[in-house]
């Protein structure tokens, strides 16, 4: 089988991997768009905290932090050791012990019988101020010791390399589609190249290639500011991830790096650009919530435009009516956590196997 895979961000690489692993012909072909969400993403695996009760987004969510330990060990014994992936555990914040056992009701029901959520426990103001110490007093604690934060751009692209290891392709380029018989036909900056099927992970761009078919996928791109500031001196690698009760996050990377986030601007297009809104709004929640960051260095603000469903669920099989055309979507701001599972499962459906998770709720209607 011969498969051009659309799109190399955390899905597209994942459904590439699986495609080589499984012995077939792989040409990656990816457009280095502004904002794409893969390069901007904060990178948080924690999926037990989430405020959102959708039963099939929780199962699908869920799983894809589960995937993980065993993804890491297949790409170790590839001879793939640095995919930016730690478990450092997750703070769910609360002001008061109301909040604390409202998170506890939440969360404890959801990690029975998990192999990878770990303990979990309260935490005292003063321990959860050791554990990230830029934070601001009055916050107890819920800790999650499963959770776990990932380096977007790595996991990619150890995904990609893992993929390429075993022949495939990976291209710069342009991708068109148009209808051929009862499939689909894929040109590459104009020229055609042969596959038998096509997958098309191409995020919030994915309508302006679909749409050369006459198909429309409900996703609109949803912009995300995300400031990166830097603690010069400071051993910030095991800091854990903060959740306090809102949609906003802080992590820590290595070598100082804190990571405040993040806007979720839908109406915003394409609009490639760091506004004033979106910069106060991520600084003043940084530092209501860890005023120990004022001295922080401000690196850089990344931006990212996650591909948003409405519906909340990722959009993950063929295409009808197209019979070599496949999508994977959706993911919206739960896509790093999502993303290598769901690329497995695509490729699962691309070959023709039966997929190791039942995809019945997560149709591409297109």
């Amino acid at each position: 089988m011969r498969a051009v895979v659309v799109g190399a961000g955390i899905f597209g690489a994942s459904a590439a991997y699986t495609l080589a692993q499984a012995g077939a012909e792989v040409v990656v072909v990816d457009r280095e768009h502004e904002g794409k969400a893969t390069l901007a993403g904060a990178g948080i695996v924690c999926p037990w905290a989430t405020k959102q009760e959708e039963p099939r987004f929780l199962r699908f969510y869920t799983a894809g932090a589960e995937f993980y330990p065993g993804l890491l060990e297949e790409l170790a014994e590839a001879g793939i050791d640095d995919c930016g992936y730690r478990r450092v555990g997750c703070l769910v914040l609360a002001r008061d012990t109301a909040g604390l056992e409202a998170a506890e009701a939440r969360i404890l029901p959801r990690v029975q019988g998990s192999r990878t959520a770990g303990e979990v426990r309260r935490v005292s103001e003063a321990d959860a101020r050791e554990m990230f110490p830029p934070l601001a007093e009055g916050y107890q604690a819920l800790r999650i010791a499963g959770g776990a934060r990932v380096e977007a751009r790595t996991v990619a692209s150890a995904l990609l390399e893992a993929a390429w290891r075993r022949g495939a392709e990976v291209r710069r380029g342009l991708v068109d589609l148009r209808l051929a018989g009862s499939g689909a036909e894929a040109l590459v900056d104009g020229t055609p190249v042969e596959a038998d099927v096509i997958v098309v992970t191409a995020g919030a761009w994915a309508n302006a290639i679909l749409g050369k078919l006459g198909r429309e996928i409900a996703v609109a791109p949803q912009r995300g500011q995300i400031a990166h500031l830097r603690l010069e001196g400071t051993d910030t690698s095991r800091w854990p991830v903060l959740l306090p009760q809102g949609s906003h996050y802080m992590l820590a990377f290595d070598a100082g790096r804190v990571v405040a986030g993040a806007t979720r601007e839908s109406g915003a297009g394409f609009d490639y650009r760091l506004t004033a809104a979106g910069q106060a709004e991520v600084l003043n929640f940084a530092l209501g919530l860890a005023p120990g960051l004022a001295s922080a260095t401000h690196i850089e603000t990344r931006i990212g435009f996650r591909p948003h469903s409405e519906s909340l669920l990722p959009m993950i099989g063929g295409v009808s009516g197209i019979d070599n055309l496949f999508v994977g979507n959706g993911l919206g701001a739960g896509g790093l956590t999502m993303g290598p599972l769901a690329g497995r499962l695509l490729a699962q459906a691309a070959l023709g196997q039966s997929p190791d998770f039942d995809l019945a709720d997560y149709a591409v209607a297109a």
